[in-house]
């Protein structure tokens, strides 16, 4: 199991930044520079620049990723913090899908779990903060832009099928055959167990299996 060692000092400013990130344009480079070009220069205020990277809005070396533009739009912010935080924090949403939702002394409590206690309850109550601050900007009920919709209820019956008849291992002397369906599915590339749910799900339903 792995966890971020990324996390804020402070979360006053957060909610702030993050407005003012999405108010202003892209930077080649997001760099402390920038962030104080936007109104803020603490200590503190900097640990969010590797925040934005665990969450894979910023690459290693501050050029912003196509999360990055879309975190831009107020219509997907919400989603792409949510799927950067499924992604960085899988094995908490392993434990449990709407981690979210948890006590910040439960998220402290399944962190130092995680990490095997490498860390001190005073550093895993900040990671704790810094996951459920982040998560209360997230929209966790919309579909994250970057990954690929399931299909529609009913939709689930254009799945094309390819049929072929097997019979026994003689086919002169067998009377018996059976219709066998072949169903290719190009699953999406996600690491949250909830999405393969769902579409197993409405295979299971649609296709009566």
């Amino acid at each position: 199991m792995a966890l971020p060692s990324s996390y804020l000092t402070s979360f006053k400013n957060l909610d702030a930044i993050l407005d003012s990130v999405r108010a202003a344009q892209a930077p080649d480079r997001f760099t402390i520079k920038f962030l104080e070009q936007i109104g803020y220069t603490s200590a503190a205020d900097r640990l969010v620049i590797k925040m934005l990277k665990t969450l894979g809005l910023l690459r290693e070396s501050g050029e912003p990723t196509q999360a990055y533009h879309e975190f831009l739009d107020p219509s997907l912010s919400g989603a792409v913090l949510a799927n950067g935080l499924r992604d960085a924090y899988a094995d908490l949403f392993q434990i449990n899908k709407n981690a979210h939702e948890m006590t910040a002394a439960d998220v402290r409590a399944k962190f130092k779990t995680i990490s095997q206690g490498a860390y001190s309850d005073a550093v895993l109550g900040k990671m704790a903060n810094t996951f459920l601050a982040f998560a209360k900007n997230a929209d966790f009920e919309s579909v994250p832009p970057t990954a690929i919709p399931l299909e529609e209820p009913g939709e689930a019956d254009d799945i094309p099928l390819t049929p072929r008849i097997e019979s026994g291992r003689d086919a002169t002397t067998s009377t018996k055959a059976r219709l066998v369906y072949e169903i290719n599915l190009h699953l999406p590339a996600t690491r949250d167990p909830a999405v393969y749910d769902a579409l197993f799900a409405s295979l299971a339903k649609h296709l009566d299996i």
